[in-house]
């Protein structure tokens, strides 16, 4: 009996510490976001000298069991796919951002404006020294604000570009990782800390592969995953492109054309994500582009009017009038006149000194219309603006659900320190119980060996 009585104390007090072990290993990585919730399976030891024993009154102890850990798939699942869904969105709002702060703060539009003011203060003394300087300088800034605006959306595109780069490497070191941890989860026993811990870092990989692809996994009896991007075009008969099966992976490479757009391909097959921050990227580079060939285009616009109201005047001397700019596009506009008298505001073949400023006049018009460069300009600020506020509706929308999958997540795998804080109360009373039942067993041993004296 005292020996029964032994072991049982000594199964118990070494099940609660094996339990205290764990729960302080919970607590420990409570703030780690790859860390997920572990518990300790615990049975009856069953044990008899007979094989035909009743397992109810031939209990003797506590029996360790492995260590368990939440794997919900379907909620892992979700909570991957509503971050992928977001990360589109939000990268997207990044590029379009950095866009709209670098065409509004070069002041385009003011500067166009400023150009159409200074011209028409001429309207009033076309013979003004003074005033044509100050038209003079006015077109000089605007060029330069051209230029400007160019530079700005150009960094704001390589930025986007760079994390075009950055996240290409990101996913093939994931893969590589995740490739590495299969073959490890087919070797490691079932129920161990150290199966735990690759499974920590299996769904981290994953989680960082589903935020910049959209992915389609699946696992099999080890817990090793095979991952599959979200693309177009799909293999045929396929689900999605092999990144991770067992041991091999495939590497994704990224391409940036002329124009700035930003193509993919993946084993030598070329494809275009649909969601994951890669795709937002992608759209976001799409689009930065278009902007880029509009800003151009104004600001070609903006040479060939100026340029073409300066070949049908004169300038204030009477000569014909040269060209006020320079260049084909918003990066090599320049100024090319000199000296304010050269701007030719009358008519071709007006005498020297004239006040007409019918030329002007038509110059105004053509630049102040429906399609001229300041109402370009306007478009094209206000265009971006709008996309900036659907997505960013859409991206409030997508971070509720995300939020949701998110917590729903935290429920199964977090760590509760309330819990784990009774828990190990818990634990610490029932191994001083145990250690107590091995000191009662002993004394009774002793007094049983006393009598027997």
């Amino acid at each position: 009996m005292p020996t029964n009585l032994i072991s049982i104390g000594r199964s118990g007090a070494a099940a609660a510490k094996a339990s205290i072990e764990v729960t302080a290993q919970n607590i420990a990585n409570a703030s780690n976001p790859d860390y997920v919730r572990r518990s300790l399976q615990l049975s009856e030891f069953v044990g008899a000298a007979r094989i035909d024993f009743q397992s109810s009154s031939s209990l003797a102890g506590v029996r360790i069991g492995g260590i368990d850990r939440p794997n919900s798939e379907l909620i892992q699942r979700r909570a991957r796919d509503s971050a992928s869904d977001l990360q589109r969105a939000e990268a997207e709002l990044s590029g379009l951002r950095d866009a709209e702060t670098a065409l509004e703060q070069s002041g385009l539009f003011r500067g166009l404006v400023d150009y159409e003011a200074a011209l028409r203060v001429l309207e009033g003394d076309p013979t003004d020294l003074a005033l044509r300087t100050g038209a003079l300088e006015s077109a000089r800034q605007l060029a330069q604000t051209f230029q400007l605006a160019d530079f700005s959306l150009g960094n704001a595109r390589q930025l986007v570009e760079d994390d075009v780069n950055v996240g290409v490497d990101a996913i093939n070191g994931a893969a590589r990782e995740l490739a590495r941890i299969n073959v490890e989860l087919a070797n490691v026993r079932s129920g161990t800390a150290a199966q735990a811990s690759l499974l920590d870092a299996r769904d981290a990989a994953l989680r960082d592969i589903s935020s910049e692809f959209g992915t389609i996994t699946r696992f099999d009896e080890f817990g090793a995953a095979e991952v599959r991007l979200v693309g177009t075009p799909l293999p045929a008969g396929e689900s999605g492109l092999l990144l991770v099966e067992g041991d091999k992976f495939s590497e994704l490479t990224a391409q940036i054309d002329p124009q700035g757009s930003a193509s993919f391909s993946f084993g030598g097959a070329a494809f275009a994500p649909l969601s994951g921050a890669m795709a937002g990227r992608a759209s976001a580079l799409t689009d930065l582009a278009g902007r880029q060939s509009v800003l151009d285009a104004i600001a070609s616009q903006t040479i060939t009017q100026a340029n073409n109201a300066q070949a049908s005047g004169a300038a204030l001397d009477g000569s014909d009038g040269q060209p006020l700019f320079t260049g084909s596009d918003a990066g090599t506009i320049a100024l090319a006149l000199m000296r304010g008298e050269d701007l030719a505001l009358a008519p071709a073949g007006s005498p020297p000194g004239s006040r007409n400023t019918a030329n002007l006049s038509n110059m105004l018009a053509v630049f102040g219309a429906d399609d001229g460069p300041i109402a370009s300009t306007d478009r094209l600020l206000l265009a971006l603006s709008s996309k900036i506020s659907g997505i960013e509706t859409t991206r409030e929308g997508l971070a509720i659900i995300n939020s949701s999958a998110q917590a729903d997540l935290l429920t199964e795998t977090g760590v509760d320190l309330d819990a784990e804080a009774a828990s190990l109360i818990r634990l610490q009373q029932a191994f001083e119980a145990n250690s107590r039942i091995i000191q009662v067993a002993g004394e009774l041993f002793d007094t049983i060996l006393g009598l027997s004296r």
